[in-house]
């Protein structure tokens, strides 16, 4: 079995070297044979070297890809479900060391989306909770947002994110 190796990091000052022994260690020991991809330098919407693999697993060059853990692949659980639902549907599988998931077998997917649904439940739950405190700041006469600075003289409009627009003359 072929598969990719996937490290990594959030911040300049991490290393992927801290995460490429353990994959190599398994997969040696499970007799795969192996590509490293390591993502040094990416942020929320650019990861190529990620980009890189998918296309490379949509064109059948490895029939699996091997993570740490399922946070090293994806930053949000709806980019992970839809990730996961993508690979399985090419035959390709995936493999998260410390969370002890391989989605080439039922149990792994049960463990998966049970995971799945805890985090969905916990993303909630952090969410209901930010709202209650903001309504509770509201209540109380809090001013919400960034405090005004010596860059707040221009006028805003609200369209999606905040614009900064020129003063009108």
């Amino acid at each position: 079995m072929k598969i990719a190796l996937y490290c990594r990091v959030s911040t300049r000052d991490q290393h992927p070297e801290n995460q490429r022994p353990q994959l190599e260690e398994y997969a040696k020991r499970m007799n795969y044979d192996y590509e490293v991809f390591e993502e040094k330098e990416s942020t929320r919407k650019t990861r190529p070297v990620k980009q890189d693999l998918l296309n490379r697993l949509r064109q059948k060059e490895f029939d699996g890809v091997l993570v740490l853990k399922l946070d090293r692949w994806a930053r949000s659980l709806k980019e992970l479900i839809m990730d996961m639902e993508e690979l399985e549907n090419k035959g390709a599988t995936f493999m998260s060391l410390r969370d002890n998931i391989d989605l080439s077998t039922a149990s792994g997917k049960l463990q998966f989306h049970i995971l799945s649904a805890f985090a969905e439940f916990e993303r909630s739950i952090i969410r209901e909770r930010t709202l209650d405190g903001l309504e509770n700041a509201r209540k109380n006469g809090k001013r919400l947002g960034r405090p005004a600075g010596s860059k707040d003289t221009k006028r805003r409009r609200r369209a999606g994110y905040l614009r900064r627009y020129a003063k009108e003359k």
